[in-house]
């Protein structure tokens, strides 16, 4: 399959974001990937999803929500990963930026969070009510999003390690205060960040047939 990969710099307030973006041939959605907990766009895990997704037919913008000089700053205070305001004003504006970009513009877009970059994708998903059809966490902290939950209703699947119980707990109160279609998948032997054998592939599945079909 053909796909056409670029890099961009996408203005936000007063910084420029990093991304990558990568469009297969006839695609049909758009999903852009909000990384948490001091990740970015060159993450592994992402960029493996992101592949399965391309596979798909599936446009991806795996961007960097903060600058060099935050990620410098976070890697010493941690203070940047937790900010969920921040985080989120910056994969809402991503999200204005694709649909105003000609390579998204017609498409559904869908948010991909991972970590704190799940709460950060609902609470953008709850402020782009008309732009975000669909929500995807993997191993997300969905009740950092907190009252914003309440506002979001597009369908939501949560995927979370069989071996990482505090999380599942939280993920469980989360959907609790969810409007919307909201599905919770449990990854058997699988810890937080899914690094055994199998495990990120069954989430690159689940997060595939997920966005198909509502995309």
């Amino acid at each position: 399959m053909d796909i056409a990969e670029a890099g961009v710099r996408i203005p936000v307030g007063d910084v420029a974001l990093n991304a990558d973006v990568a469009v297969p041939g006839e695609p049909r959605g758009a999903v852009l990937f909000a990384h948490g907990s001091g990740s970015g766009r060159h993450s592994p895990r992402n960029r493996y999803v992101a592949g399965r997704l391309q596979a798909a037919r599936l446009v991806t913008v795996l961007a960097d929500l903060l600058t060099a000089a935050e990620e410098r700053r976070d890697a010493v205070t941690g203070e940047l990963r937790f900010d969920i305001g921040l985080l989120a004003g910056r994969v809402a504006a991503l999200t204005d930026w694709a649909r105003a970009d000609a390579r998204t513009a017609d498409l559904g877009i869908g948010l991909f969070g991972a970590s704190t970059g799940a709460a950060a994708a609902l609470v953008a998903a709850a402020e782009r009510p008309d732009a975000v059809r669909t929500v995807v966490s993997r191993g997300g902290r969905p009740d950092l999003a907190d009252d914003f939950l309440t506002r979001v209703r597009q369908s939501t699947l949560l995927v979370v390690g069989g071996e990482d119980p505090a999380v599942i707990d939280l993920n469980l109160r989360a959907m609790r205060r969810m409007p919307g279609e909201v599905r919770l998948e449990i990854v058997p032997g699988a810890s937080h960040l899914f690094a055994e054998p199998g495990t990120l592939e069954q989430v690159a599945r689940l997060a595939t047939d997920w966005f198909v079909s509502r995309l």
